[in-house]
Parts: structure tokens; C-alpha cells; sequence
């Protein structure tokens, strides 16, 4: 006789953690092994019975990756059956093996374990809607956020993994610039000043490379300044598109100005992302406006490039026009938005304060300074709100005044709530000290087209209209011209009539 000892914990002081890798069918529920014989048979016996992953944790924690898990064929039902039942089998099932059958069916084991499963949240709603038993089975769920409040905690949590990474793979050690670096990073990551961010797979792999450059350079400690240039060299691997378009602006093929003034036309910032790399790049916007009731024409919806929350944005801007200048008249006007050169659509409402300063420019004859680019969404009130992407905007900017030369003038302006994010590159950082390039956050429409135009933006005064001379007087007055004109023409609809026919004439050409 012999005994199979298929596991022992004798010697195990604390609730056993397995953490399972690969979750095949015999790693979790183990299985019986066979061996050929002389004479050419499958044989086995009692002995060769190994345990799994499932035995392993007994009375302790299995951790397995869910979508490892539930990609692996043959082992989401045994698994669920398994916890239900609380009962193990071990080697009834493994989908790999032609001849399934063993010869022996040892008992069922009860079981007591916790299993952990970790995966992004969608994954969880995914099963929690089609498996309906996920929940009897999985009755807590915890959820990690992807950063961290910026604290002497936290500070002490990044340098104690500083160091473990440095020291259980031989790298040189930090010094403080270095460490710093690595904290802005981190900053950098979470987008904002005051959060780290918890993806320490990249921040081992800035170790690393930032570990490197300083091998090559021959220090025996990593610097501030070899965390830089690692970040650089990450950078530089996945930004082809950014040096792309980049050389487009250079050979003026993306038409950009960024110096002089121009009525109706204005910088906007935008942010592409490419999966492992995201920037910001400026596109002109413009508008033409005239006499009509057609309103606000947005372009690119005519156009069919205009997402939903664009046209959103257009339709909010339209509410603040009226609410500022038709509260006691018609807004009688017709004006056209159109970003220029934009032919891949576009969404988002970060621009849709842009698009008031052009409007109110193209009406008030005030140019705008084309050295000014602008970012941020506006509510029907005039309040200017948050947006995301604010660094690599206004990075995109710098990039284009630097190719085209900086002028000292040159800025942009993003929202006052988005300050606490503001964590540019070094670069943009010592030209803003050095009053090269200018950052100006603002609360409301009328700080911006102050900024932008040099004139005051206007007071409503009691008896109606506004503070002579302000963009807002100028702007009522060529609003009160145009209702003027169609009143004498009586025709004002044309434009508002042409645009139905072209909507209909869409509509006939789907159809057939």
C-alpha cells in the first residue's frame, strides 16, 4: 500500500494566497495523470491523482485574472458548479485530452475558499447582465481607483517602489531629482497635481528606461535629468503622427496663423489620441455671418462630421446668443461656423466657447489675435467650463508658435477650474516664466473676448443695450441692422428655406 499525499499544509501558519496564472481546467481542479505502459495501454492508479489550484487554497484565497478565466474554454461552468456545490472534483473533465476517461472517480472534496477575480469593470457588468448566477458566486466587488491623492503617504508608497524595483533588478539607485521626476510623472499620469497615478507598470518601465539612460551616460546614480530623457525616448517611439502633423504646420499645409489679428477667425485646440500616445494640435475656426434667420450653421453637422455632443455644443451657444441679445427682439442673423481642414469629424464641446469669440468677433468687426488659442466649453449663461486634455492643448500650441516662431504675445486660454491640472513639459513650463508664451484662465465669456480682442466686453446698462463701444454694443447694433433690412426687404427666409430643401433632398437620396 502507498499514500498520495496531494497536499500538505501543515506547516502553514496563515490562510494560504494562490494566485493562479493560467487558469486551465487541470491547474484549478487538477487532474489524474496516465502513463503508457509496455504493452501500449493508457494506465493509472490512485497515486498519480495531482491537485489543483482550487485544492491549494483551501480554507485560504484563489486570485485569478477574469478574463484569463473566462477565455479559457471548458472552465467557467466547472468552476461555478464547484462553488455552488462546495464540492471538488478532481479529473471528471479536461476538454485537452481525447480519451477524457481516467478509470477512477475519486470522492468529491468539500471546499471552502474564497476565490478573488480580478478584471476592468466592464467585464464585471458583462456578467453580472448574462450570468445569472454571478452574483450568488461573487457577492462583494471592490473598486481601484486608478489614482491616488498626492500625500506624504503616497510620496513614501513611490519612493518604497522606487527602490524595490531598483533593488530586485540591480538598477542604480535615485537621487532626489531623480525621484522628483518620477512624482511628476506619476502626476502626469493622473492629470492632475494633486492625484499620483496607481499604473506602476508604467512606472516600472520608466525605472527601467530612465535606469538605462543613466548606464549610458556613466552615472552611477539616476537624475532628474535621465528620467527626463527616458520619458523623451518613450515619447519619441509612438509620436509619428505628432511629427507628421507637426511638419505639415512647418510646410504650411495646415493653414494656422499665429500672429496678426482677423475678424471671424480664431485658433481652436484639439486632442488626438492614438492608444498609447495623445496630443493636442490648433485648427482654425471660422465664421461668416450675414442677414438671414437661419441662425447658428453648423458646418460640419451640415456636413455630416459632427458628433452629437458637438452639435450639442453649437446648439448651447445658440442659447447663449439669445439669451444675451434677443431678449427683447428677434436674434435675426444667419452665420456659418466651419473648422477648417477637418475632414475625419469632429465631437466634443471643448470648443464651443471658441466658436462665441468668432461669432461675436464676425459680428462686431473686433479681430481677434491670432496668437491666442482657446479652449473650453460654455453653458447658456456665458460660464466657461472644464475640459479634458488640457496639457497636451496647450503643448499642441507651443509646438505650432515654436515652428512658426515665438513672439513673446503668444498664449492660450483654457478655463479657471482646469489650473489644478496643469502639468506641462519643462519646456513650456520655462517659457511661461520667462513671459515667451502666456496661460490665461478665465470664468466667463466676457474675460475671454476681452483678452482676445483688447476692447472692453460690455455692460448691460438699465435702459438696454450695452457700455458704448464695447464688442457687446457693436454687436447688438449689427444685430439691430440685419432685423432692420429684412424688415425692409420682408424676405429673410430664403436661407432658412434653402437649408430645409437640402435637409429633404438627403433624406430622398437615403431613401433610394
Amino acid at each position: 500500500f502507498a499514500v498520495n499525499l496531494i497536499l500538505d499544509n501543515s506547516e502553514t501558519k496563515t490562510a494560504p494566497i494562490v494566485i493562479e496564472h493560467s487558469p486551465t481546467y487541470r491547474n484549478l481542479f487538477g487532474a489524474t495523470e496516465r502513463v503508457v505502459d509496455r504493452y501500449g495501454y493508457w494506465r493509472t492508479d490512485f497515486t498519480r491523482i495531482r491537485s489543483g489550484s482550487i485544492l491549494k487554497a483551501l480554507g485560504g484565497f484563489l486570485v485569478i485574472n477574469a478574463l484569463d478565466l473566462l477565455t479559457e474554454p471548458g472552465v467557467w461552468h466547472p468552476l461555478k458548479r464547484t462553488l455552488l456545490s462546495e464540492q471538488l472534483e478532481i479529473g471528471s473533465f479536461d476538454p485537452f485530452y481525447m480519451m477524457a476517461g481516467s478509470g477512477l472517480k475519486p470522492e468529491p472534496i468539500p471546499i471552502k475558499l474564497k476565490v478573488v477575480l480580478i478584471g476592468e469593470r466592464r467585464l464585471y457588468d458583462m456578467m453580472l447582465s448574462y450570468e445569472e448566477d454571478f452574483k450568488k458566486i461573487f457577492k462583494i466587488k471592490a473598486e481601484f481607483d486608478h489614482v491616488m491623492p498626492f500625500s506624504n503617504r503616497a510620496v513614501r508608497d513611490y519612493v518604497s517602489f522606487v527602490r524595490k524595483v531598483t533593488d530586485s533588478e540591480n538598477l542604480p539607485p535615485f537621487e532626489l531629482s531623480g525621484l522628483e521626476e518620477v512624482l511628476a510623472y506619476g502626476c502626469r499620469l493622473a492629470g492632475r497635481k494633486d492625484r499620483l497615478s496607481t499604473r506602476f507598470t508604467n512606472i516600472s518601465d520608466l525605472i527601467r528606461e530612465a535606469s538605462l539612460c543613466a548606464s549610458e551616460k556613466n552615472h552611477k546614480v539616476v537624475t532628474g535629468v535621465d528620467v527626463r530623457c527616458a520619458v523623451r525616448h518613450a515619447t519619441e517611439r509612438v509620436n509619428l503622427i505628432e511629427d507628421k502633423i507637426q511638419e505639415m504646420y512647418e510646410k504650411e499645409l495646415y493653414l494656422v496663423s499665429v500672429k496678426g489679428k482677423a475678424v471671424g477667425q480664431i485658433n481652436g485646440l484639439s486632442v488626438y489620441d492614438t492608444g498609447e500616445h495623445s496630443f493636442g494640435r490648433p485648427t482654425r475656426i471660422t465664421v461668416r455671418t450675414s442677414v438671414g434667420r437661419a441662425g447658428v450653421i453648423n458646418i460640419e453637422r451640415e456636413a455630416e462630421l459632427s458628433g452629437p455632443i458637438h452639435n450639442k455644443g453649437v446648439l448651447v451657444l445658440s442659447g447663449y446668443l439669445r439669451g444675451k441679445f434677443a431678449r427683447n427682439k428677434p436674434l435675426v442673423m444667419s452665420a456659418s461656423i466651419c473648422f477648417e481642414q477637418s475632414y475625419s469629424g469632429v465631437d466634443g464641446d471643448s470648443a464651443s466657447s471658441t466658436e462665441v469669440y468668432a461669432i461675436l468677433s464676425a459680428l462686431s468687426n473686433a479681430p481677434i489675435d491670432q496668437g491666442i488659442a482657446v479652449t473650453g466649453s460654455v453653458n447658456q449663461k456665458g460660464e466657461i467650463q472644464p475640459i479634458g486634455g488640457v496639457n497636451q492643448k496647450i503643448e499642441g500650441f507651443f509646438d505650432v508658435c515654436k515652428i512658426k516662431g515665438l513672439t513673446g504675445k503668444q498664449g492660450v486660454i483654457i478655463p479657471r477650474q482646469n489650473v489644478p491640472e496643469l502639468l506641462l513639459k519643462p519646456e513650456v513650463v520655462e517659457a511661461v516664466a520667462k513671459n515667451r508664451f502666456h496661460i490665461y484662465p478665465i470664468a466667463t465669456i466676457e474675460e475671454g473676448i476681452e483678452i482676445l480682442t483688447g476692447k472692453p466686453a460690455g455692460k448691460e446698462l438699465p435702459k438696454g443695450g450695452f457700455t458704448k463701444g464695447s464688442v457687446f454694443d457693436l454687436v447688438d447694433k449689427a444685430l439691430d441692422k440685419f432685423a432692420k433690412q429684412i424688415k425692409e426687404s420682408g424676405d429673410g427666409d430664403g436661407e432658412a428655406a434653402a437649408r430645409k430643401a437640402r435637409a429633404l433632398a438627403k433624406r430622398r437620396a437615403r431613401k433610394r
